[in-house]
């Protein structure tokens, strides 16, 4: 199923109650899926909503020197005119699109399925729900990026009023937080369905006011 762009099963948190929705949260650079797996246990955790965190392949990446490491696409650089792996991206994109199918073929609707992310996960699951062909529930981007604007909206209608929770660090120093804002601002020229939530004091990372913040947009998207 993922054509050499995760590896393992995805470490899954079923919901508590009736399952009402489901997101697909995407690591960021060098991590697995574990971790966000257990932030869907506690603060983000949904009595309603089912949490699946893939785990990338190993791969080299350019930007740390060619180092092989999980990561779901190559990146060369962070900044807003950076190279992009066409290539890699697409592929990484159509394997979120079939972990949206599988879910679909399992009986929960396309506008009850968020994708979401972390950094260069954030980047491709915002990329992948906008190019997904069936409305989706929710994208969610954190310490993220804008990737392939060059192709968006383009052909890509489905999602286009799609609510889009974007949060951002700060004080974040590898993905500054002028990037996740100059990406609210190209995202929302075409979708206005766009809230952009900004964590003063935090870094290129995650807080647990900001998972909160993501349970309360799930509540309100995907498990009402």
């Amino acid at each position: 199923m993922s054509g050499g762009v995760s590896q393992g099963n995805p470490a899954v948190v079923k919901p508590r109650g009736e399952h009402k929705g489901t997101i697909i949260f995407l690591h960021g650079l060098g991590d697995q899926g574990h971790g966000w797996a257990d932030a869907f246990k506690t603060e983000a955790n949904h009595e309603n909503v089912k949490a699946i965190c893939p785990h990338s392949a190993d791969r080299a990446v350019t930007l740390n020197m060619g180092m092989r490491m999980p990561a779901w696409y190559d990146l060369y650089g962070l900044s807003a005119n950076s190279r992009e792996d066409d290539t890699g991206i697409q592929a990484a994109a159509q394997y979120v699109h079939q972990l949206i199918d599988a879910e679909i073929a399992a009986g929960i609707p396309a506008n009850r399925i968020a994708v979401g992310g972390f950094s260069m996960g954030g980047a491709l699951a915002i990329y992948a729900g906008l190019t997904y062909p069936q409305t989706l529930g929710g994208i969610v981007g954190l310490s993220s990026f804008f990737l392939q604007r060059d192709k968006l909206p383009g052909r890509y209608t489905a999602n286009n009023g799609t609510p889009i929770f974007l949060g951002h660090g700060g004080q974040d120093q590898l993905v500054p937080v002028q990037i996740g804002q100059m990406s609210e601002q190209l995202i929302k020229k075409f979708n206005p369905n766009v809230q952009m939530h900004i964590y003063n004091s935090m870094q290129h990372s995650s807080c647990a006011e900001e998972m909160r913040d993501v349970k309360k947009f799930l509540s309100s998207t995907i498990a009402k």
